[in-house]
């Protein structure tokens, strides 16, 4: 018994040990995590989340859902919500200014906030509105206002809009009857020979109102006096209701769109549409199109009498065909690293791990799932594809040289260089839903030391030379060997020797005679294995060699007509 106990110990410390001498000299850089991000060189659209992990994580950013590279020629006007106060509040396009209502400005309480990215639909924010109402009904003002500043806005006064598409996301508390979520109010003065006041002369106005408004659990959109042919008072009101009801505290996306060849007016509703109608003499398609002329002092009034978020408002002076409501953009996004000094020439990178998970956010409750290391491609198609490239210097990579790995997975031997770099692409779930996410990015490389010196070595002096001798390195990687020699201990500067000033490069040599030493002179010899050499090629230079340390060193001194023997 005693001696199977023995036994089983004696293989548990062998396994340890064996262990230890698997994992010698490897080491681990650490990417994100307690490192925090700051080896990331290149981001594109992709956002540092703080909420979901411990530490932050880079994952889709959604703030560039439904943005194309066309989309700054369309846009007349685009609001995300995502600045820290409501004051701050901007339109991105440039071409309306945004007032914000305190508490102090009308009657009633001003109750606007900046909600922050848990609540957000897109970005890192949205707009709070807390059920405000103004001092009478219909009088304008509320928490939100939005007026042109330009010209070039499309609801800028006596502009006749051709096409435009009208969008924004919305998550109401209660969806109770009457509230309001938009309204755009102006004036147009009627034409000379109907709008002169009885027995006054003056110049009468028609007001112009777009009203969108809860109705049993629905949108309501109303055009009042806002399609009509150019110079004529008469026109068309339309009213479109959806069908589909309105979830209180779900993100829904509503969109009003307009097309001018045909006065085709729709509603849609998380993409579908919901109501149709026509501004055109016939009400149907064929008829004299009406278009819509904007009058006097108009502009948008927000969230009056609204309790619920909104989010993305934006207006695009086109008809947005398929309009794109995904949380985030399918073409996803992309990080890379700066090049990662490992310190060593050839170095070998064994393994890339990756951790994280893929998250999403719903009404305030972030969607987390960790997943911890793995391949990262989860079964709602969401996945992160990672690429590596290595060399030993930084100025000679390509786009060609990315190489796709697995996280976890191990490298090709081959695989070595100086210095590395990451790159990773984001993909969001099949319905745009979901990102994936990542917390720490693990690099365990084993740095190329440089190989053992060589044992053994002996030197035979005879008449003006001498001859040394030396045993392999142990190291299988050892290319060749320097012969360091000199007239002082520990100090190898000679250059009196035939071959050359020290050192002399032996190749893979294991002896080499130095002649034309002087006699009578006692010099010192030392042996340094090399695994590669830098810097040669074909420029003439003499490169340097990536050496290892001395071998013990040995003396001998040269004398005319001494007798060969062998110093140890």
């Amino acid at each position: 018994m005693k001696k199977e106990s023995g036994f089983i110990l004696l293989v548990y410390l062998f396994l340890c040990f064996a262990g230890s001498l698997y994992g010698l000299g490897e080491k681990t850089i650490s990417i994100g995590g307690a490192s925090a991000w700051e080896r990331i060189e290149r981001r594109i659209d992709i956002a540092e989340l703080t909420w979901v992990r411990p530490h932050p994580v880079l994952a889709l950013s959604s703030a560039s859902a439904g943005k194309s590279p066309v989309e700054a020629q369309i846009l007349d006007l685009a609001v995300s919500f995502d600045e820290s106060r409501p004051e701050l509040f901007r339109d991105a396009a440039g071409n309306y200014r945004i007032i914000t209502v305190s508490p102090g400005d009308t009657a009633g309480s001003s109750m606007l906030e900046a909600a922050d990215r848990r609540w957000a639909r897109a970005g890192t924010g949205a707009a709070l509105f807390s059920g405000y109402a103004g001092a009478s009904a219909g009088a304008g003002g509320g928490p939100l206002i939005i007026e042109p500043r330009s010209r070039n806005a499309l609801f800028s006064p006596d502009n006749q809009i051709r096409d435009f598409t009208l969008e924004f996301w919305l998550f109401p508390l209660n969806m109770a009857n009457g509230e309001q979520i938009l309204s755009w109010i102006s004036s147009r003065p009627l034409p000379l020979e109907e709008g002169r006041a009885a027995g006054t002369g003056d110049r009468e106005f028609a007001f112009q109102r777009i009203l969108c408004t809860a109705v049993k659990n629905r949108l309501q959109w109303t055009f009042l006096d806002v399609f009509s042919v150019s110079g004529a008072s008469g026109g068309v009101s339309i009213t479109l209701s959806g069908d589909t009801p309105v979830t209180p505290k779900t993100w829904s996306h509503h969109l009003i769109r307009f097309d001018s060849d045909t006065g085709l007016l729709e509603y849609l509703v998380n993409g579908k549409i919901e109501a149709i109608d026509y501004a055109s003499s016939t009400r149907r398609e064929g008829g004299e199109v009406y278009v819509p002329i904007m009058g006097e002092g108009g502009s948008f009034t927000l969230g009056n009498r609204f309790m619920g978020l909104l989010d993305e408002f934006r207006i695009y002076g086109v008809y947005i065909g398929q309009p794109d409501i995904q949380c985030y953009a399918p073409r996803g996004g992309r990080i890379e690293t700066r090049a990662i000094d490992l310190g060593e020439g050839s170095s070998g990178i064994l393994k890339v791990e990756a951790l994280g998970g893929r998250t999403g956010v719903s009404g305030g409750r972030v969607l987390n799932e960790y997943a911890g290391s793995g391949d990262f491609r989860f079964d709602d198609d969401s996945a992160v594809q990672f690429f590596i490239r290595a060399a030993d210097s930084p100025y000679r990579w390509t786009g060609d040289d990315w190489r796709p790995f697995i996280p976890g997975a191990a490298l090709p031997e081959d695989f070595r260089g100086r210095y590395v770099q990451l790159a990773a692409d984001f993909y969001p779930s099949g319905d745009g839903e979901t990102s994936p996410y990542l917390e720490e990015i693990r690099i365990t490389y084993r740095p190329n030391e440089a190989p053992m010196p060589p044992s053994r070595v002996t030197v035979l002096a005879g008449d003006g030379a001498v001859e040394l001798n030396w045993g392999n390195s142990p190291d299988a990687d050892a290319a060749g060997y320097l012969v360091y020699y000199g007239r002082s201990r520990g100090e190898y500067f000679g250059e009196d020797a035939g071959p050359g000033a020290s050192p002399i490069d032996a190749g893979k040599r294991t002896s080499l005679r130095i002649e034309g030493l002087e006699n009578g002179v006692l010099y010192y010899f030392a042996v340094a294995a090399y695994d590669r050499r830098e810097g040669a090629g074909n420029s003439g230079l003499p490169g340097t060699f990536h050496t290892g340390e001395f071998s013990r060193e040995v003396s001998a001194r040269p004398l005319r007509g001494i007798s060969a023997r062998v110093i140890q």
